[in-house]
């Protein structure tokens, strides 16, 4: 601390600068939004806050090209860990349940499938539904 003084660092030390590079993109994000809240930079109640992901999904959805689109969709990911956050909730956990609810239904969805000798490839969607239901 005393080095970056004498060198002048310790000033422009910001307060996301020592998020770890290596986070997976969710948790970075999360910390992002955390510390910057912090320090205030956070909406006053949760309602501004569902109204910014329901604006990034109509920015996606509206997007003229698909390198503004990659943008928005990015943009409309960083809304959901903030309204992730907003529910005290950790981003990286809840979607890895969801991941892991989708395996266990996926996978049953296959076992069904080869109890009736089919392809999972051959069949149709609305097939898949009716064992995913």
């Amino acid at each position: 601390a005393a080095e970056r003084e004498a060198t002048g660092e310790a000033d422009q030390k910001g307060i996301l600068d020592g998020v770890s590079s290596v986070f997976p993109a969710l948790e970075q994000a999360q910390e992002y939004q955390d510390r910057a809240a912090r320090v205030g930079f956070d909406w006053p109640d949760v309602a501004p806050v569902l109204a910014k992901v329901m604006e990034e999904l109509e920015e996606v959805r509206t997007a003229p090209d698909d390198d503004q689109r990659d943008k928005e969709l990015g943009d409309l990911l960083f809304a959901v860990v903030n309204y992730v956050r907003w529910h005290k909730a950790d981003s990286e956990t809840v979607l890895r349940e969801a991941n892991q609810r989708f395996r266990r239904r996926f996978a049953h969805i296959e076992k069904g499938a080869r109890e009736m000798r089919r392809d999972l490839g051959s069949m149709t969607l609305a097939e898949m539904d009716v064992l995913w239901d």
